[in-house]
């Protein structure tokens, strides 16, 4: 039987002096909306796009922004080397987490003996909406 007022003086004890009111709010709604998400997406999608454009197109800092591997595959398609001829396609891998948040792809290119000779580009294929029109640094792009 003591053991019972032991117990509940203990658990008295442990709860916080200043406890906060039931159901008072610690921050309104406008605030926790806030904390979730940007205001305004596409804004943000500006920024992001901004703070990657710093980095060459195609490395892990600022992949190419395409709508899926078959994005990919047609904008590597328009792909010439310094020489004019079109770089051999190794297996795809997996590049990480990029700029955007999400997943990014690396595809090894091998132009040979011309220019930019053998390089692993990055794609991030979350981007349907977006054609890039520029090329990396010792690429062309042929015209669609």
């Amino acid at each position: 039987m003591r053991f019972f007022p032991i117990l509940f003086a203990a658990v008295l004890a442990a709860a916080p002096a200043a406890a906060q009111k039931l159901g008072a709010r610690t921050a309104s709604p406008q605030q926790v909306l806030g904390e979730m998400a940007p205001a305004d997406p596409l804004a943000e999608a500006e920024r992001i796009a901004a703070a990657a454009a710093a980095h060459p197109l195609g490395t892990l800092e600022n992949p190419v922004r395409v709508g899926g591997p078959h994005g990919a595959r047609a904008y590597i398609a328009r792909l010439r080397c310094a020489d004019g001829s079109r770089p051999r396609i190794g297996a795809r891998g997996s590049g990480g987490v990029g700029p955007y948040g999400t997943l990014t792809e690396l595809y090894p290119l091998d132009c040979g003996a011309s220019a930019p000779g053998r390089v692993a580009l990055a794609f991030d294929f979350y981007h349907e909406e977006h054609v890039e029109v520029r090329a990396p640094a010792g690429f062309a792009l042929d015209a669609r």
